[in-house]
């Protein structure tokens, strides 16, 4: 009699995976942060205390995902690196604003739960949260059978941060004459990957069987927090933007105030192979500009008098180097990319 019984597991979703996966999460973010800090873990909710050196708080949050990036990972079997991928996606995000990333919550939603692969994502997470000195606290697995092809999933993240009300960055502190320096990317960071895939899809590529493709395609997002906040608390920015989606124009174009006008000198911006690759491939300038960020991962907006003051923040393959300075908008453009970038 009890084989005719209707049962969730028989429905597709397995709890009993999923609350050993929780305990899984529970235990490895417990031995990275300390019991104390991980005890929300499991729980309803999270319960986090506001730092006391900060005399007049502001809380920042953002969320973001790692889109379509998802499927190289699947393509690759390889999902130790895309929770990095989704703590810089909000972290990179926070830190425009001058805010230290407090905590970190991650949604994944899948089709079947597959300890294996959750736990390699999971660790991906928890790097990426130590590494922007942040708490994974807490999140939410959802086992979708029906909304999810046979090993396809998708996930998001929450970042929360904190700054000094006198701290934040904003337009008002961008002036007339401020230098613009480019911040190198790690390669293609996540955006721009349905293009990719389309390009892969038409040239009928095999990227198991390329090994620099490999290697590329899956290379996680630079995660920039410590070195944006080293020059935060010594005040040597003015502003600064995260280079995602809609490539330098869109992003830097959104902390510019409206009398003033960025210029970039697209000669001066040094690429990375993987941008040659896809430029040689019969993409645009226009459209690689719009898409992808070409090797610059985040922009700076700092005082001439502070150049010198930067470079020690930095480790060599991500020095920063001057792409533009901010004038006078004259006709209503807040970015004007001027010169070409050298594919040859």
């Amino acid at each position: 009699m009890k084989k005719n019984l209707f049962t969730y597991k028989k429905s597709g979703v397995n709890i009993d995976a999923a609350d050993k996966f929780i305990s899984f999460i529970s235990n490895i973010s417990s031995k990275k942060r300390g019991n104390k800090k991980n005890a929300n873990i499991g729980g309803f909710g999270s319960v986090s205390d506001l730092p006391k050196d900060i005399k007049n708080p502001q809380i920042v949050a953002c969320t973001d995902g790692v889109g379509t990036k998802i499927e190289i990972a699947n393509l690759l079997n390889k999902y130790d690196t895309i929770g990095i991928d989704l703590v810089a996606m909000s972290v990179n995000d926070l830190i425009v604003q001058g805010a230290k990333p407090l905590f970190f919550l991650d949604y994944i939603s899948i089709n079947k739960i597959n300890l294996k692969k959750m736990k390699l994502i999971i660790r991906g997470i928890i790097k990426g949260c130590d590494i922007s000195q942040c708490s994974l606290v807490g999140g939410e697995t959802a086992e979708m059978p029906d909304t999810y092809e046979k090993g396809k999933f998708d996930i998001a993240g929450f970042a929360v941060g904190i700054t000094d009300k006198k701290k934040i960055l904003n337009k008002k502190k961008i002036k007339k004459g401020d230098l613009i320096l480019a911040v190198p990317s790690s390669g293609l960071h996540s955006n721009g990957f349905s293009l990719v895939r389309h390009l892969l899809r038409l040239k009928k590529i095999d990227i198991k069987r390329d090994p620099f493709l490999k290697m590329e395609l899956i290379k996680p997002t630079k995660i920039y927090v410590k070195e944006i906040l080293n020059l935060v608390k010594r005040d040597l920015l003015n502003g600064c933007a995260n280079i995602t989606g809609g490539g330098l124009a869109d992003n830097i174009g959104r902390i510019i105030p409206n009398n003033l006008s960025a210029e970039i000198d697209l000669n001066k911006i040094i690429p990375l192979n993987i941008f040659y690759w896809l430029k040689k491939n019969k993409i645009s300038d226009k459209e690689m500009l719009k898409t992808f960020n070409c090797g610059v991962g985040f922009c700076l907006i700092i005082n001439p008098k502070n150049i010198r003051k930067i470079d020690k923040f930095f480790s060599k393959q991500y020095k920063p180097y001057i792409i533009g300075k901010i004038s006078k908008n004259r006709n209503k453009n807040k970015v004007r990319l001027n010169g070409k970038i050298n594919w040859i």
